[in-house]
């Protein structure tokens, strides 16, 4: 099974409405970056198990360790959860900069340092959250 393929069965496997939710976040994020990699992780370690929800991802940047090691990952990740979906925002410096800058418009979400969860993509204002993808890509300059 390809990514795509991967991606539209865990879309797919969710229950509405976070079924239609995730399908208009990954419509959205392929609008914001039509070139960007795409990525899936199933959340299970080298073992089988099962340690994070699974990721769609997008884009690309390389992540740069303390110790010097390098990783290549994914700029801006998709998940559903137990209590709806979270957007991953990685490679933002300033782990304030998203809660002080998009958490006040953003609507019924939780912003932290790189992540913004929230319950219903009706809770919460689409536009504000796109600016914030934005954001992400432009701070880590890669894609």
């Amino acid at each position: 099974m390809n990514i795509q393929e991967q991606i539209d069965e865990y879309i797919t496997s969710q229950s509405e409405p976070k079924r239609s939710d995730m399908q208009t976040l990954h419509m959205l994020m392929l609008q914001v970056l039509p070139e960007g990699k795409l990525w899936f992780d199933n959340g299970k370690n080298s073992e089988n198990k099962t340690v994070s929800n699974p990721n769609i991802g997008y884009g690309f940047y390389t992540i740069k360790y303390a110790d010097g090691k390098t990783r290549d990952f994914f700029q801006i990740g998709l998940s559903a959860n137990t209590t709806g979906i979270s957007v991953y925002i990685m490679g933002i410096k300033d782990k304030t900069y998203l809660a002080q800058t998009y958490g006040k418009e953003i609507g019924k979400a939780s912003v932290t340092g790189y992540c913004i969860k929230f319950k219903n993509l009706k809770d919460i204002n689409v536009n504000i959250l796109e600016a914030a993808i934005r954001y992400g890509i432009e701070a880590t300059g890669e894609n």
